[in-house]
C-alpha cells in the first residue's frame, strides 16, 4: 500500500485518484501506523510552508517523514511537500524538515521577458522540465515535455548531486531532486497528464535504489 500523507494540505484527492487510475492501492492517512507499514510515501500538497511545517508538527508527521526517510522507505515529495524537505523556506520564515540542505527562495519580482513583459508571480501553468541527471523516477519522460505547475517559491539545493531536473521561467529553476531514497519535483505530476503519469508510475515501482 502506498500512504498518501494527510496533514490537512490540500490537492490530496487528485494524487490518490491518479494512482487509484495507473492501478496502485493506496491510502490518504494520517495514521502512523498505516504509514509505518506502507510500502511507499507519497506527500504532496498546496499551501504555505508555514501551515504546512505547522500542521506537520502538531500530527507528529515531521519525525515521522524522517523516520520513515531513514528506514529506506521510497519517498516522494509534491509542490509544498518538496519545499518543506529542505532546511529553510523564506515562505513564512520556516524552518523545514532539514532533509535536504539548501533553501527555499521567492522568486525574483519583475522579471522581464522577451518580450519586456515581466513574468508573473505565481508561475502557473505548463512548463518544460529539463531532467539532467538519470534517476529511475524520472526514466523515460520524452525530452521536451512540459508539466504543470503553480508557486510562487522555488528549490535551492545546496548539494549539486541532489537536482534532476530544471525548468525555465525568468531564472532556471531546480525542479526536481532526488537523494537516497527519496525523490520530489516542483510541478504536479497528477495533473500533468501521460508524462505526469509515467513519473508516478515509476515512483510506485521503484525500490528506493538510485539505480
Amino acid at each position: 500500500m502506498i500512504a498518501i500523507l494527510d496533514y490537512r494540505a490540500g490537492n490530496l484527492t487528485s494524487v490518490e485518484r491518479a494512482l487509484r487510475f495507473l492501478g496502485f492501492s493506496c491510502r490518504i492517512t494520517d495514521s502512523h501506523d498505516e504509514i509505518r507499514a506502507a510500502d511507499r510515501i507519497i506527500f504532496p500538497g498546496v499551501g504555505a510552508a508555514g501551515k504546512s511545517m505547522a500542521d506537520l508538527v502538531d500530527l507528529g508527521l515531521d519525525t515521522l517523514i524522517k523516520e520513515r526517510f531513514s528506514a529506506g522507505i521510497p519517498i516522494m515529495g509534491i509542490c509544498v511537500g518538496l519545499q518543506v524537505l529542505f532546511d529553510y523556506s523564506e515562505e513564512n520564515d520556516t524552518k523545514c524538515l532539514g532533509i535536504l540542505p539548501g533553501r527555499v527562495r521567492l522568486f525574483p519580482r519583475n522579471m522581464p521577458s522577451e518580450s519586456g513583459v515581466p513574468y508573473k508571480i505565481p508561475h502557473m501553468g505548463w512548463n518544460e522540465v529539463r531532467f539532467d541527471r538519470r534517476h529511475p523516477v524520472f526514466e523515460h519522460i520524452p525530452a521536451g515535455s512540459e508539466f504543470y505547475f503553480v508557486h510562487s517559491y522555488y528549490p535551492d539545493p545546496e548539494d549539486p548531486a541532489h537536482p534532476c531536473g530544471a525548468t525555465e521561467y525568468g531564472i532556471t529553476f531546480c525542479s526536481a531532486v532526488a537523494w537516497r531514497n527519496l525523490a520530489a519535483v516542483q510541478f504536479h505530476p497528477e495533473k500533468s497528464g501521460p508524462a505526469g503519469l509515467k513519473i508516478l508510475e515509476n515512483f510506485c515501482r521503484w525500490d528506493g535504489r538510485s539505480s
